[in-house]
């Protein structure tokens, strides 16, 4: 391949893009608003993490504690507090609400693509910038593990901000880059842990020896950077531990009893490092096969995951031109910015192949990688918008993608018409929970394994969305594909971000229609209505507390858990001033009917086991799905 070639893959004419930032920022805001912001309002709070991550930060809220989380009044000692500071801050401000919950969430996804359009700009251009940002809006990944709270895109924005100010603190000797890589790299770890130091040194370091830029260690700052970073990090964990002793240490005024495991190794060694080996307990979570779990990247990239062929050959391409441009001294503008870029694409490789491999080798749930996704389409972006540039005929890796795309959108639209063909006997108001099948893949313990239920029949509740859906990767999938033959480059890639956008607003409006089965908000409002006032009404939950952590947030009630020492209560259960909130099927026979007005949720795998524990002293109140909701008397 011809040396202008290689060159030609680092530096697309500016000439080539014709929107200015004002308008390129005007559309991508439009579709940050179409697609994540119109996704804040509803469905509501989901059962198992979502609705326990915001029941943990709304006690944060209403107590007051910003150093122990606690869920139903038991101690939860799993998370860092970073993100319940944020949810517990939004929950004054708007109330206790999804919206309030998942704005840090979204804000952080916008925040990434303020990022990735700040890097990619001057690392390959404005038409790289605007693809990188639009790449974060539009891929499936992002939008899909940020409808549930948890921390992965914040931890994600914070760690790429770390190795940007990283990147540009060493290109531009600018020693206020690195207190502010110390920063973002200490609320990083205030995020999600230990993997964020580690994430940021195992990318690093073989960066640095690459680059030969070990040498200037001095410029940074660690001595006092690694102050910063302890000023941030270091206040929280050791508040947590002075709060939460280990065993024989007094809890209050309580001698704790000798089996209960401080902070300290309940937070560091079994949440951490006994869970990045296998061996965390209590065991409830899965890990995902090693085929399955490299081939689902292609789906929480796509549509960007199309170009992957394009960035691999354009690397091996240019790869002997990056190895040489990382080292020598710039003398000139156009030098200067070609090791830029270089060195931008190293630490960006270094760092997505660290997250790869480390979670290749850790337990895993989906969302995990949620990290990698920022490097993969960074350097997509760069690709993808060097090729365009290209004077030659539209090469085939382009044609290529685009035809796959078209299958891809032409073989979905058949599926989803089946479906919608299936149902087409079923009432659209149907319960989707009482269609679906109930496959029970990996014990539920993936966060995904509620897709496999689906069933024809289930259909008869996502008409909308499955219409929308099929439609919208049918025609754009195909219009790209035509708007690449004929060279309208930038409008082809536009179409495959529209066409994304439009399958994810049909994916919101599908998350809706599952909030039946997903949450038990009706519930709630049901209890709500009829104690109203009645501030001695008990809430009594049978199992986990996950299954029904929305009726906690929604009625602001502690209940009462039966055989329910599980999963995210077990450890804090163990603490001598533990909620006495735990109960068993016996108490709960001596609480039935008798003194307050009792409310019992149960989940659709129990409910056999209650009906013949209760018999007819329980009166239905409401079904969802497959759970049920009872109370001990008539109303």
């Amino acid at each position: 391949m011809s040396n202008h070639f290689a060159l030609s893959l680092e530096a697309p004419p500016e000439n080539t893009f014709s929107l200015t930032p004002a308008r390129a920022w005007t559309l991508l805001l439009l579709v940050f608003a179409a697609v994540h912001v119109a996704a804040l309002f509803a469905p509501s709070l989901l059962d198992d993490a979502d609705a326990t991550h915001a029941g943990a930060a709304q006690y944060m809220a209403r107590s007051g504690d910003c150093v122990t989380l606690r869920v139903d009044g038991i101690r939860y000692l799993e998370k860092p507090p970073l993100p319940y500071w944020l949810a517990a801050a939004d929950y004054h401000l708007f109330g206790y609400n999804v919206f309030a919950t998942h704005l840090p969430l979204t804000l952080g996804v916008l925040g990434l693509a303020i990022l990735a359009w700040a890097w990619g700009r001057r690392a390959y251009g404005d038409r790289a910038a605007f693809y990188a940002a639009l790449s974060v809006l539009t891929s499936v990944g992002v939008f899909l593990f940020t409808r549930v709270f948890i921390p992965e895109v914040l931890l994600t924005l914070l760690l790429a901000l770390a190795l940007y100010n990283f990147l540009i603190g060493l290109e531009d000797d600018k020693p206020l880059r690195f207190y502010l890589t110390w920063a973002a790299l200490a609320l990083a770890m205030l995020a999600k842990g230990l993997v964020a130091p580690v994430f940021f040194c195992a990318a690093a370091l073989p960066y640095l020896w690459l680059t030969g830029d070990w040498r200037r260690w001095r410029q940074f700052r660690l001595f006092s950077g690694i102050l910063l970073f302890l000023a941030i990090a270091a206040p929280w964990h050791i508040l947590a531990g002075l709060r939460n002793p280990g065993a024989g240490h007094p809890v209050g005024n309580i001698p704790s009893p000798g089996n209960v495991h401080g902070f300290f190794y309940f937070y560091f060694i079994n949440e951490q490092v006994l869970r990045f080996l296998g061996r965390r307990y209590p065991v409830d979570y899965n890990k995902l096969p090693f085929v399955l779990y490299w081939s689902l990247h292609l789906v929480w990239l796509f549509p960007w995951s199309i170009y992957l062929p394009l960035v691999v050959r354009r690397a091996w391409t240019a790869r002997t031109r990056w190895l040489s441009d990382v080292r020598p001294a710039p003398y000139s503008i156009a030098a200067r910015s070609a090791r830029f870029r270089s060195r931008t694409i190293w630490l960006l490789a270094f760092y997505a192949a660290v997250i790869l491999v480390f979670f290749s080798l850790s337990t895993n749930q989906e969302y995990y990688t949620y990290p990698v996704y920022f490097p993969l389409l960074l350097l997509t972006a760069g690709a993808l918008a060097s090729e365009e540039s290209e004077p030659a005929p539209v090469s085939k890796w382009l044609t290529g993608a685009h035809a796959a795309l078209a299958l891809i959108g032409i073989v979905a639209a058949v599926a989803l018409g089946y479906g919608l063909w299936s149902s087409r006997a079923i009432p659209s108001g149907s319960d989707i929970g009482a269609l679906l099948a109930h496959r029970d893949v990996a014990g539920y313990t993936l966060s995904m394994s509620h897709l496999f239920d689906l069933t024809g029949p289930s259909f008869a509740a996502l008409r909308l969305p499955a219409g929308l859906a099929a439609a919208g990767l049918l025609l754009g999938s195909v219009a790209a594909w035509v708007l690449r033959l004929q060279r309208h480059h930038f409008e082809a890639t536009v179409s495959v971000a529209f066409t994304s956008a439009v399958f994810l607003i049909a994916a919101h409006i599908a998350l809706v229609r599952f909030e039946p089965m997903l949450s038990s908000r009706a519930m709630a409002d049901t209890i709500n209505h009829i104690a109203r006032g009645d501030g001695d009404a008990t809430l009594i939950l049978y199992g986990d507390v996950a299954d029904g952590s929305s009726l906690l947030f929604y009625t602001q009630r502690q209940a009462l858990l039966v055989n329910g020492r599980l999963s995210s209560v077990l450890w804090g259960s163990n603490y001598p001033d533990a909620s006495p909130v735990l109960i068993s099927d016996a108490d709960l026979l001596a609480l039935w009917g008798n003194g307050p007005r009792r409310f019992l949720f149960v989940p659709g795998d129990v409910r056999a086991h209650v009906a013949g524990l209760l018999g007819t002293r329980a009166y239905l109140l409401q079904e969802l799905s497959d759970k049920a909701l009872y109370t001990d008397r008539p109303l």
